[in-house]
């Protein structure tokens, strides 16, 4: 992920979860280590976009134009650093990934929330590639259907636990290609803006 969608996470996991709309670019470059001009170009098309309001310190007006913005900037295909075929169902393959995996997308939905709007068979999972050898040596490469997708984590994202926060699985859900993505994406709006 880029800096600008680290950043972009932290504006919306705060005004999500926390209820958070005002922000500083200062705060957000001390916590993550950024430049302030760094930060200054993250928040470039989110304010021409009337998304946020605001310069040096600047409020949310709008969380779910915010989602669908990343969500069409996100890449996360770049972001694929191992996937393979695994003979095992779903709930099988997530009980066997190491511990230090963060779930995301269907895993992290059903996880978070206890129901599945839709059957799904991949598992999408983040890790650090240094922690990359650990899971190849449980879920060797294996031609055929691949249902395990292992995505580079960013240093920050385990701060968030071992769930991908709901923005970023919106996100993400909003970029993979199976069909019941829809349905997980429809149930999770539904949750984060109700």
């Amino acid at each position: 992920m880029t800096k600008k969608e680290i950043i972009w996470r932290e504006i919306l996991f705060q005004a999500i979860e926390n209820k958070k709309f005002e922000f500083t670019q200062k705060e957000l470059a001390q916590k993550y280590g950024f430049s302030l001009s760094t930060v200054f170009n993250a928040l470039k098309i989110p304010r021409e976009a009337n998304i946020i309001e605001g310069k040096r310190g600047f409020r949310i007006q709008d969380i779910e134009k915010f989602l669908y913005l990343w969500a069409t900037f996100r890449k996360i295909k770049k972001d694929i650093i191992y996937q393979t075929a695994v003979k095992k169902g779903v709930l099988e393959i997530e009980g066997e990934v190491p511990p230090n995996v963060i779930f995301a997308a269907y895993t992290a939905f059903l996880k978070k929330y206890k129901i599945a709007p839709a059957d799904y068979d991949k598992v999408y999972v983040y890790l650090e590639e240094k922690n990359l050898k650990e899971i190849k040596n449980r879920f060797p490469p294996q031609k055929g259907y691949q249902n395990l997708i292992v995505l580079k984590s960013d240093p920050w994202l385990k701060n968030f636990g071992e769930l991908t926060p709901d923005c970023q699985t919106f996100v993400d859900l909003w970029n993979l290609p199976e069909w019941y993505a829809k349905d997980f994406l429809n149930a999770l709006r539904e949750k984060m803006l109700e």
